[in-house]
């Protein structure tokens, strides 16, 4: 399949175009973006540095990738920006690379979607399958996990992790730590219980449902300490991977708090 070039888009001639790239009006291409086979770039997409672009991904208009990061630590060295395959960014879409301050890449998984006016800063970090609704801005060295939902018109605190899984509700401001397979919402963050919707959908047995749930009541809802709690759920659950991905999720954070839920239901 060749390759197919507006006459008004300006493509750098060292840029690397794969086969059945489709290239609308007024698109920009930097020499060191690299676009694979089948991408669409369908008009004012502007992509910049060293940026490489998984097959079948679609851009829609002013999105813009690559451009050097905000962060007033970044001196200008060498940085990147990597998008998966599959992934659909809408209107007004923005995602910096990595700082030279910090991880020098941002990198975005598979099969994701992006709607209009989302911002993932420097050094993201987003799984696969992931959805940004209308207006999510996502500061810099966030992780977020696979099959993580973010409703619209959310931010996204710098340093936070949202685990696999989980459901971000419209207009959270998001400042603590989000479990796996979790549910947060409001601009007092809280956790509001499991994502058992999302869980059914990407297919866990109802097995795994209720382990988890009886897991996530004897952390936040149980008798004693905290730390004693998740070493007990560490020790009956050991053989479980969805219930030791949640503990070891939250032993593994050091930048921001865990969220927790707001009362007991």
């Amino acid at each position: 399949m060749s390759v197919n070039i507006h006459p008004s888009a300006h493509v750098d001639s060292k840029a690397q175009l794969d086969d059945g790239v489709e290239i609308g009006p007024l698109c920009v291409v930097g020499p060191d973006v690299k676009i694979g086979k089948g991408v669409k770039l369908l008009s004012q997409v502007n992509i910049a540095g060293d940026t490489e672009i998984g097959e079948g991904c679609q851009f829609y208009p002013f999105v813009s990738l690559g451009h050097p990061p905000q962060d007033t630590k970044h001196q200008g060295g060498p940085v990147s920006l990597t998008i998966g395959a599959r992934t659909t960014l809408r209107e007004l879409v923005n995602i910096h690379p990595g700082s030279d301050a910090g991880r020098p890449e941002t990198i975005i998984g598979e099969d994701c979607y992006f709607m209009v006016g989302t911002h993932v800063a420097h050094e993201g970090r987003v799984g696969n399958n992931v959805i940004l609704s209308n207006g999510t801005q996502v500061g810099g060295c966030v992780t977020i996990g696979d099959n993580v939902i973010v409703g619209g018109l959310c931010a996204v605190h710098q340093f936070t992790r949202i685990g696999n899984n989980a459901f971000i509700g419209g207009m959270t401001t998001v400042v603590k730590d989000v479990i796996p397979y979790g549910i947060s919402v409001g601009n007092k963050q809280v956790l509001n219980g499991l994502n058992v919707v999302g869980l059914k959908r990407s297919g866990f047995s109802k097995t795994q449902i209720h382990s988890l749930r009886a897991a996530y009541k004897t952390i936040f809802t149980g008798d004693g300490n905290f730390q004693d709690r998740l070493a007990e759920i560490e020790t009956k659950y050991a053989d479980q991977d969805q219930v030791m991905k949640l503990v070891e999720f939250i032993k593994t954070g050091d930048k921001r708090p865990i969220c927790l839920p707001g009362k007991v239901k």
